[in-house]
């Protein structure tokens, strides 16, 4: 019988956390908290290299067409599943990563130009070791616990953003951008020993014991479209981020022209445009992470303790929604900047934590295969959604007003998608694993 310790106490001021649980729970967050951290550091390297050397154009291009290239690392990496164990398959495709932060750093020592590569490996680092992450904790985690207990473990990705930001920001001035991508390899190697330690302090239960087989020869688009559940939640995915991405459309751009006008009064518009526009988005941002903190740490677990994960799923398209039919009506900056900081917080959090949950009762093809799939292909394919959007708005002269209504006609959509994923967990559980 497992003794409750000073860890599960603690924690318990976050979540419900039975005894014996706290240890687990505590190095799958600081996991997920050191691989955020490595992002972070990561992510100011990958905009140097792309705007310092091929500019803001091609990097919006880099980014939509990002999704392609998920059309073929999605299926190499379930053919990878379909060979190798839990294990093998997480210290395979981290290892694959830190290596090629090696890489780079040599290539960087050579003199060797890659800042288009780069751009496009950092998005599958991220997109594809997050998703990988989670997917490990679904394994790890019964349906009831990881209601309860996904919540801190979220607080890593939480944490680990904010600190990340501030380490790369100190890193960037005294070691340089090359340097940076062997502190984020180390940190890389670090998460591979963490997910090995956890892997031996669950790995004796049985039911932990039958996950270890490597997974069912079926392709990773092809989990996703034969069930409908998934499928929704793909859905989801893909909604969600085509309103987010074109909501931070609607922000960067009446920054943007409030910026012009203030510089335009001052008579120095370059320098005044950039000091505005920078101190707008620290602001922006440090907001941001705060409310995305205090909900991850307080709200989140009451709150699908309460509702459930299914219904948490409605709290941000509600949120999108309401904000973007003010700004229908009243596209000004201070409603625009209130609509964006609570529907990013709510997104990092709560949505966020809800999303990965929908995993836990779903068989190990879906948690790995299918959740890949859909946490890189479906999320880059909403970012290519709203660049065409964008560009199709712009040709029709959109003035702000008619992103927002578009946004709250997709945000309908949306919660329709929600609505169908409630009432699938409701009526059936064909996905069990």
């Amino acid at each position: 019988m497992n003794i409750r310790t000073s860890l599960d106490r603690v924690l318990s001021v976050f979540a419900i956390v039975q005894p014996g649980e706290g240890p687990t729970a505590f190095l799958l967050m600081m996991n997920l908290f050191i691989l955020m951290t490595a992002y972070y550091i990561v992510k100011p390297v990958r905009e140097s290299l792309i705007l310092g050397g091929s500019g803001p154009e091609i990097k919006s291009y880099a980014g939509a067409a990002g999704a392609l290239a998920f059309l073929l690392l999605v299926p190499i990496y379930g053919k990878l599943a379909s060979h190798l164990n839990r294990v093998r398959l997480i210290n395979s495709v981290t290892g694959f990563f830190a290596s090629n932060l090696v890489i780079f750093y040599v290539l960087g020592q050579l003199k060797v130009s890659f800042g288009i590569l780069f751009f496009f490996w950092a998005s599958l680092f991220n997109l594809m070791l997050v998703a990988q992450f989670w997917a490990f904790a679904n394994d790890i985690y019964s349906q009831e616990q990881g209601k309860r207990l996904f919540a801190i473990v979220g607080i890593g990705s939480s944490l680990g953003a904010i600190f990340g930001a501030a380490v790369a920001g100190r890193l960037f001035v005294s070691v340089g951008s090359y340097a940076m991508m062997l502190v984020a390899a180390v940190l890389l190697a670090v998460c591979m020993l963490l997910t090995n330690w956890i892997q031996r302090r669950e790995g004796d239960s049985a039911r932990i014991r039958r996950f270890e087989e490597p997974l069912k020869p079926v392709g990773a688009f092809q989990v996703v479209l034969r069930h409908r559940y998934l499928f929704l939640i793909a859905l989801l995915i893909l909604l969600s981020n085509v309103v987010n991405t074109t909501g931070e459309f609607i922000l960067g751009k009446s920054v943007y022209e409030h910026a012009r006008a203030v510089a335009a009064v001052s008579g120095s518009e370059g320098m005044i445009l950039r000091d505005y526009i920078g101190k707008f988005y620290a602001d922006f941002y440090f907001r941001v992470n705060l409310l995305g903190v205090g909900l991850q740490m307080f709200a989140v677990s009451r709150i699908m303790k309460r509702v459930g994960i299914g219904p948490s799923l409605f709290l941000l398209p509600m949120v999108s929604l309401g904000g973007y039919t003010l700004l229908s009506f009243a596209p000004i900056l201070t409603f625009i900047r209130a609509t964006k900081i609570a529907e990013n917080g709510t997104d990092y959090s709560i949505q966020n934590t809800a999303c990965h949950a929908l995993f836990l009762r779903t068989s190990r093809e879906a948690k790995y295969k299918g959740k890949t799939a859909i946490d890189s292909f479906f999320w880059r394919a909403g970012d290519a959604l709203s660049a065409l959007i964008v560009y199709a708005g712009t040709s029709l002269a959109f003035d702000l007003r008619d992103f927002a209504r578009t946004n709250a006609i997709l945000t309908g959509a949306w919660l329709c998608v929600a609505a169908g994923i409630v009432w699938h967990r409701l009526s059936q559980a064909e996905l069990e694993g």
